[in-house]
């Protein structure tokens, strides 16, 4: 069905003819004109049975080939049955040429004026008068007339011609007539059709008569010509077409050539090739339904010239083409089709049926013998459908159902319909009617819907102008709707689409063809008011390639709706001279009609439709190449892909407010935000599928209530996350966190309630409240708070142990110091444990050895974990260990002298096993059995966390100043010193007391600075003396820089070639274990002058002491620096004679392996005691020693060579202790206390002696 019918299905108005009322005046015999049936027509002969056919039965049915003259005569044969005399004889036409031109042959064969005693109706147009009883009109037009006269009273004939098309018009007018026959005895109805299908219409109405007429024609010769490969007939078949016709010239066939082509490109395509063979005595004409009307006429007028005529099947039955001697049938056609599960009405290229292809058959048999050649096999005719499926079954039903809603018709599923809609097609009519808003979700007509069914309108249409109102956009949409009823006005001539396409670029609209229209129908309009001449707008149309015809019946229907429109009252059109309508008023009425039209970009031309389509905009369209992100369209249709015609750029924000009802609302991820102080979530708005939405911030308590509830009892009141301060809030807090605290020190979490205790606390006692403001009101109501403040009977399970908590103190003395003390009980995470908080000047003045004791109440865990630690050789005297930790607990004083001393000790007292105190394993301790520190500055920010002290100690105050620290160092500090005078320093300077009431210290010392010194201050009293002994070098250096720089000349290492005069040369090779000489030289000179200044020890930068050096120095400092040297010399000596004496023995001992191995032994103890760095381990007192050590060394090296078993014998006596004193010196480290250091020292001394 092409637009132009479908725009009759548009306008179905039906008011009855002015002048005359609806129930008629009886007809007398001598008021019917006299008539005769022309002998030619073939159903004259048939005049007398129809005659009685029709007096006998209400329904009668005449089948008949197409120009038997079954539309001229029945009417005729009405009258001479009885009809007519109480209302009108009506025979509905499909098409409105078919119903204008029978009523002007029958006025003419009973020769009387058109609109007489005959006359028609048409859309927009009538010719009738009270005379008139016979009345030719469109099916359409009968249909609107049911609206309001349900029983056809104006009628007592009704004659439904070309039945056979099966249009969804004549469907619903035959199912109405099955109703009201039941109703009216008195009615007559003619049903009339091709030969297809008659019986079906005669089952539809109790098996009625059937009376067939007979064509007079002549034989037709039908010869099959299939191409090479029927598969591929769409891509060949004009190829065959054109083959064929040009068979038929060379075959000397003379006469009309039919040729039935599906699609209008086939058609010009067929054109141009039929005119390149350039046939004798021929003229080659195209007949489609957009062809202009000059060109169609051109097909119908009489030429001397033989035509060949290439045609849709709209000459199929619709048109009968005199002279035709010759058909070429593709066997195709472009048939509308209406997908439901698409909602798509697609126009594909689909085989015809049987009964068309003998329909197009009988198209040559008329004036002589024909041939139809048919491009495809007997085979396939034969395999192919009986007959087209109904429209009705292909269609959708929406405006159809509307009326029936709207008219209380009754349920479209049980309506009398000669073949009833699939249920497919059911559910997308309503489905559409849905997506408008007509109908809710049960089906049930809306108050939009019954204003939308006032309207004899397409439903979409109808939905526009409603918005329209709304919008203000009235006179545009009116003008808009009226251009989607009819076929697009412009043209593209055959050779001349250039010339068009140019003419048509004036009008585009780059963001939308609506305005396209919109643009077109303004100039046409203007055009009108400047000439005021229909031959002023003929030439318009023809410069711009525009249909004059379609322009008027534009500008008629556009009238139509007009004059609808105000009979309704409530919709009055702008005038000309208002502003016109915004561009986003006028395209929010377009969406309003085509929600399930918009589509979003995916890329270039490429777009996500609603339901999972893919669509493309149409190549015609302004928008091709230039779309925006949203667009919606007109018209979806499916051809070789799936294109968007008619379409434009939209916002999507209009989607949510004009498709509210068909939107899909998800909201996810609730949550409490704490600034808005409700419970909010993420709201994805979808419309068909197309995310419109996708992020928004919504108040969850509008999705779910009850669960926004929870959320803000569990995130507000439970984990108090509020804005701003509640009394009960805050007092639920402290007591908690008081009660937590507990839990952490006692290190169990079995004492507090769990949350949902907590969410039922509140539960309980508040209403159905999911936000801050409706909570406030509440509590306001009540008063007071006092039924939200716990106790702790609300928060405790059980109560706890009093005793053992007084184990666990709020603070730790160190020293002079008390540090408050917090703990946490949560395995695993960092903060574990007890945590001593420690300001930062604090920091230095801090030793290990106080916090090895913990706290009392973790106090036995850690001695039971190091008791578990122990070697297996003392663990097994000590079990059972748990009553051995208790034991220990008796006898151990807390916090009295070094924890693992007193550990050993109090082990040794209370089991009799002594265990020294480096078998203690504190590596192993866990986590939380070690004192954590967190480093505050002066306004109690975290500076740095560690359980090591003096890692700590490193790092944390050497990074961190404040300003009372940097003020104090501006006024102390200088730099660049080269001797002692900036005065006396004081031995701690007080800056003031911090937050904790401790004061706070900075101890200056003297700093080495490349070749100067300067005056620093140090938090850590100790790390001042450190560094006052490398700056007191440095000073002293300068002070007796003119003595020194003579006797650092004669601190050499005096190897051969290389000593000054009265220098005893070193044996050759004995300095080879120093490494870099250079940097040996160096060590050597440090250790003299350190010897010479008494600097081996940190100490106080003591401004007496260093005058006191200054001044008795000089006189001793020449004799004590060459002794000094010498000693450090003999110590080399003594060494090379060892590792000679090793070489010596060695190179004897080859096959010996035991003496080997024991001189093995001997050299590592000779590289333990003397390394290369040994000027930087020892003093002068050390120093003195270790000769004695190598000599005992050479001689112990003789006896392992000469008794290797005795030697080893003794080693292994000693060996265990070595192995002990490696293992604590590992264990330790360089930074164990200063007693642990002693201890080791003079325990690796024992060992030597």
């Amino acid at each position: 069905m092409n637009r132009q019918d479908r725009a009759d299905r548009t306008i179905r108005r039906g008011k009855p003819s002015r002048g005359f009322p609806r129930r008629r005046q009886e007809l007398r015999p001598e008021e019917i004109p006299p008539f005769r049936y022309p002998d030619e027509l073939p159903i004259s002969e048939k005049k007398d049975e129809i005659v009685q056919a029709i007096r006998d039965h209400a329904v009668v049915v005449v089948t008949g080939d197409t120009g038997s003259g079954k539309s001229t005569q029945l009417p005729k044969m009405c009258l001479e049955a009885g009809c007519g005399r109480r209302g009108f004889i009506g025979s509905t036409q499909p098409r409105r040429i078919a119903a204008v031109t029978l009523a002007r042959r029958v006025a003419e064969e009973m020769g009387v004026p058109l609109g007489g005693f005959v006359g028609y109706k048409i859309r927009f147009q009538e010719r009738l008068s009270s005379a008139t009883r016979i009345k030719f009109m469109t099916d359409g037009i009968l249909l609107a007339e049911a609206q309001s006269d349900r029983f056809f009273k104006a009628y007592d004939t009704l004659i439904i011609d070309e039945a056979h098309e099966r249009s969804l018009n004549i469907d619903f007018l035959l199912g109405l007539l099955r109703r009201v026959l039941a109703r009216r005895h008195d009615l007559k109805v003619v049903i009339t059709s091709a030969t297809i299908d008659p019986e079906s219409f005669s089952r539809a109405f109790d098996q009625a008569p059937i009376i067939h007429v007979s064509g007079r024609t002549y034989p037709v010769r039908i010869v099959y010509r299939p191409g090479q490969d029927e598969s591929d007939e769409e891509s060949t078949y004009v190829d065959q077409a054109v083959e064929a016709v040009g068979e038929i010239r060379r075959e000397g066939g003379r006469g009309d050539i039919l040729v039935f082509m599906p699609t209008e490109s086939d058609i010009r395509e067929t054109v141009a090739r039929l005119e390149e063979k350039r046939f004798l005595h021929t003229v080659v004409l195209p007949l489609f339904g957009r062809l202009a009307g000059s060109d169609q006429e051109r097909v119908f007028r009489p030429l001397s010239q033989d035509k060949i005529v290439v045609a849709t099947n709209v000459a199929e039955t619709s048109v009968t083409i005199p002279g035709i001697r010759f058909v070429v049938d593709t066997g195709l056609a472009r048939l509308a089709m209406y997908n439901p599960r698409s909602r798509t009405q697609g126009l594909p290229i689909v085989p015809i049926s049987r009964a068309s292809a003998d329909q197009r058959k009988g198209r040559c048999g008329r004036v002589g013998p024909g041939v139809c050649v048919r491009l495809y096999s007997e085979e396939d005719y034969l395999s192919r459908p009986e007959f087209t499926p109904p429209e009705i079954q292909r269609s959708n039903l929406a405006e159809v159902i509307l009326k029936m809603l709207a008219g209380r018709l009754g349920d479209i599923r049980t309506f009398p319909f000669l073949d009833p809609p699939s249920p497919a097609a059911v559910k997308d009519g309503y489905a559409v009617l849905q997506e408008l808003g007509a109908v809710d979700n049960r089906r049930r007509l809306t108050a939009l819907g019954r204003e939308m069914a006032r309207f004899p309108l397409d439903p979409r249409l109808s939905r526009m102008l409603i918005q329209a109102r709304k919008e203000g956009a009235l006179e545009e949409m009116i003008v808009l709707c009226a251009a989607l009823s009819i076929q697009d006005p412009r043209e593209r001539p055959l050779e001349q689409e250039a010339q068009a396409d140019q003419a048509h670029a004036r009008f585009k609209d780059r963001r939308s063809d609506f305005l396209t229209l919109l643009n077109i129908w303004k100039a046409y309009q203007q055009r009108w008011r400047e000439a005021g001449s229909q031959n002023q707008l003929r030439k318009f149309c023809r410069e711009n390639f525009l249909s004059y015809r379609r322009m008027r019946e534009w500008v008629d229907v556009a009238q139509e709706i007009r004059d609808i429109l105000a009979e309704a009252g409530d919709f009055k059109p702008s005038g000309t001279g208002e502003e016109p309508a915004s561009y986003e008023a006028i395209h929010r009425c377009v969406v309003s009609g085509y929600l399930s039209h918009v589509a979003l970009k995916k890329e270039k031309n490429i777009y996500q439709g609603t339901k999972g389509r893919q669509l493309m905009i149409f190549p015609g369209s302004a928008l091709f190449n230039k779309g925006g992100d949203w667009i919606v369209a007109a018209e979806i249709v499916q051809t070789s892909r799936l294109f968007a015609r008619t379409t434009a750029v939209i916002d999507p924000a209009w989607l949510e407010e004009l498709g509210r009802h068909l939107v899909k609302r998800q909201a996810v991820e609730p949550h409490w935000e704490k600034k808005r102080g409700e419970v909010t979530a993420y709201e994805r708005v979808t419309l068909f599928g197309l995310p419109i939405v996708e992020r928004r911030k919504v108040n969850y308590a509008r999705y779910a209530p009850e669960e926004a509830r929870a959320i803000f009892i569990r995130s507000a009141l439970v984990e108090g996350e509020t804005a701003k301060p509640y009394g009960f809030l805050e007092h639920n807090r402290k007591l908690r966190e008081e009660l937590e605290r507990m839990e952490d020190k006692l290190r169990r979490r079995e004492l507090l309630v769990d949350d949902d205790t907590l969410f039922a606390f509140y539960d309980k006692r508040i209403p159905q409240v999911a936000d801050i403001r409706s909570f406030e009101k509440w509590l306001k109501d009540q008063g007071s708070d006092a039924v939200l403040r716990m106790t702790e009977e609300d928060l405790l399970r059980t109560g706890p142990d009093w005793e053992a908590l007084e184990h666990f103190p709020d603070s730790f003395q160190a020293g002079d110091v008390r540090l408050p003390l917090s703990y946490a009980f949560c395995p695993g995470e960092e903060e574990d444990g007890v945590t001593a908080t420690v300001p930062i000047h604090v920091l230095p003045r801090l030793e290990p050895e106080p916090f090895e004791w913990l706290v009392p109440g973790l106090l036995s865990e850690k001695i039971l974990h190091l008791l578990r630690s122990l070697p297996k050789s003392y663990r097994r005297r000590l079990v059972p260990i748990p009553e051995t930790g208790r034991k220990v607990m008796e006898e151990l004083a807390y916090g009295d002298g070094d924890f693992y001393a007193a550990l050993s000790a109090a082990l040794e007292r209370a089991t009799g096993v002594r265990v020294p105190v480096a078998e203690w394993d504190r590596s192993g301790l866990p986590e939380h059995l070690k004192m954590r520190f967190r480093v505050v500055d002066g306004e109690e920010k975290v500076i740095q966390t560690g359980r090591d002290l003096l890692r700590l100690q490193g790092t944390a105050v050497g990074s961190h100043q404040d300003a009372v620290w940097r003020k104090a160092r501006q006024h102390w500090e200088r730099q660049g010193l080269t001797s002692w005078d900036f005065g006396r320093l004081p031995e701690r300077i007080e800056l003031g007391r911090d937050a904790f009431g401790v004061m706070r210290c900075a101890y200056p010392g003297l700093a080495a600075e490349g070749t100067t010194v300067a005056v620093r201050l140090y938090a850590d009293p100790q790390e001042a003396m450190k560094a006052t002994r490398d700056g007191l070098l440095v000073l002293y250096q300068w002070t007796f820089s003119p003595v020194l720089k003579n006797l650092k000349k004669e601190w050499i290492f005096p190897v051969p070639g290389r000593t000054r005069p009265g220098m005893t040369p070193l044996p050759p090779g004995a300095c080879t274990f120093l490494g870099d000489f250079k940097e040996a030289e160096r060590r050597l000179q440090i250790y003299i002058l350190r010897e010479l200044f008494d600097l081996h020890d940190p100490q106080p930068p003591d401004e007496d002491k260093y005058r006191r050096t200054v001044r008795e120095l000089p006189a001793q400092i020449g004799p004590r620096s060459r002794k000094l040297w010498e000693e450090v010399l003999e110590v080399v000596r003594e060494r090379y004679q060892v590792t000679s004496t090793l070489f010596k023995y060695r190179e004897r001992s080859r096959g010996n392996p035991p003496a080997v191995a024991q001189l093995d032994a001997v050299a590592r103890e000779v590289e333990r005691l003397v390394p290369a760095d040994f000027l930087l381990r020892y003093r002068r007192e050390q120093m003195r020693r270790i000769p004695r050590y190598l000599k005992g060394l050479r001689i112990r090296t003789e006896r392992a060579y000469v008794a290797p078993e005795k030697d080893a014998q003794k080693w292994r006596d000693v060996e265990p202790f070595q192995i002990r004193y490696d293992q604590a010196l590992e264990r330790f480290g360089p930074d164990a206390s200063r007693e642990i250091l002693q201890f080791l020292d003079e325990f690796r001394w024992m060992l030597e002696e």
